[in-house]
């Protein structure tokens, strides 16, 4: 199997679409750190929400904004790359224009933008992957979106220390953070477009034009489902485990959660590099090991001594973050090489599908496993985790089953 072992960061940018696009997704990142992780507490300090209501309407925001992801999905397979991902930044300039006109207690307005500001979150991963599996093909794929995962999260970042900042002025700040988010998301959904990049179904091989529909992949998307509740342990399960039940400083959280990104961006690439010898599904098994067996370092920890255990917690949180790694740079990456070029855009819509799901129901189970003590949160996350790890190496592919009832109908003829 060929590795990319030495791609080069020009290469991983043309790899990734390209300079223009590059600046794109950095400009789309830094605007989205600048807000997302303060959205909740603009609803309730400029707009003067309660809190219940606003959580209410960012999580009906994020679930309904799933809805859009059959026709992303559909529009994708009809050629549409760039165009795609720009419709999902500019929708997102919607969403900031009515946080800004949205009067004081007027909770439909910020619920209309919540929405807005979720279809853009959810039809954008799917665009991407898209795109650069347009512009990219083999391994190099596979790096090419590891690295623009890693450039998210450094404007992710960056976006957030930024806005932490800038929050000692009120909600004048806010009202203003909000404001040059909307000018981000334009500025990037400009770049994105300019790339002008369409694909023509009639033009695909062939080989890649088989007849039938997406692969199903039902054990993938189900574990898809356990896997991404990885990516809210350093939000929200370490947080509530370690100032609820440790009675640990919060600067503990807060390290976790930098220390969560700063790995990201400096090992994503490197990491999905040196599991390209391996096969895509043999190294997404091989994530829902290593998650299983830091839920159950968490766990270990847990049990220790009040001075002992923050730090245990935070040592393995970096064996969660490395399981968080391989899961991010073999996923996507799995479900581009098994669908056909002409659904790829309705596999990678069924496949955001899924993650948006556990995304959006994650926080709601951990805070209850959670209730029920650690040994309920961190065994019942171990558990179901490892059986998708068994699940997603024991799946077969569509495709080789496809090829073999083809090779012996023309053995048998």
């Amino acid at each position: 199997m060929a590795t990319t072992t030495k791609l080069q960061p020009r290469a991983l940018v043309r790899a990734s679409g390209g300079p223009r696009y590059a600046v794109a997704l950095a400009v789309d990142a830094l605007g989205t750190g600048l807000l997302r992780p303060f959205l909740l507490l603009y609803g309730v300090t400029v707009l003067r929400l309660s809190v219940s209501a606003t959580g209410i309407a960012m999580t009906v925001g994020v679930v309904v904004g799933l809805v859009c992801m059959p026709a992303v999905g559909r529009w994708l397979d009809r050629g549409a790359r760039s165009t795609v991902v720009a419709a999902s930044m500019l929708v997102r300039v919607l969403g900031v224009a009515l946080l800004l006109a949205a009067p004081a207690g007027h909770v439909w307005l910020f619920a209309t933008a919540a929405l807005f500001l979720g279809i853009g979150n959810q039809a954008w991963p799917a665009a991407h992957a898209a795109l650069v599996a347009t512009v990219a093909h083999g391994r190099e794929r596979d790096a090419a979106l590891a690295g623009g995962r890693a450039l998210r999260n450094a404007g992710l970042g960056a976006g957030a220390l930024l806005a932490t900042a800038c929050l000692a002025g009120g909600t004048t700040a806010l009202q203003a953070l909000a404001a040059v988010t909307g000018l981000a998301y334009l500025a990037a959904a400009a770049l994105a477009w300019s790339v002008h990049l369409h694909t023509h179904p009639a033009a695909t091989p062939a080989k890649d034009r088989a007849d039938g529909p997406a692969p199903r992949m039902r054990a993938l998307l189900a574990a898809n489902v356990v896997y991404v509740f990885c990516l809210n342990v350093p939000e929200i399960a370490l947080p509530l485990v370690l100032v609820t039940q440790l009675h640990a400083s919060p600067v503990w959280s807060a390290a976790i959660f930098v220390a969560n990104t700063v790995l990201v961006v400096t090992l994503q690439v490197p990491v999905t590099v040196l599991m390209s010898r391996f096969s895509r599904r043999t190294v997404l098994a091989l994530a829902g090991v290593v998650l299983a067996a830091s839920y159950l370092g968490f766990l270990a920890a847990t049990s220790l001594g009040h001075g002992w255990s923050a730090p245990a917690v935070a040592t393995v949180s970096v064996v969660c973050t490395i399981g968080e790694i391989i899961y991010a740079g073999s996923a996507t990456a799995l479900v581009t090489a098994l669908a056909p070029a002409h659904v790829l855009g309705r596999a990678l819509a069924r496949f955001q599908l899924s993650t948006g799901f556990g995304l959006a129901v994650s926080p709601a189970v951990i805070t209850a496993l959670a209730s029920h003590g650690s040994a309920a949160l961190w065994g019942s996350l171990a558990a179901v985790t490892l059986l998708s790890a068994t699940a997603v190496a024991t799946e077969k592919d569509q495709g080789t089953r496809l090829s073999g009832c083809c090779r012996r109908a023309r053995a048998g003829s």
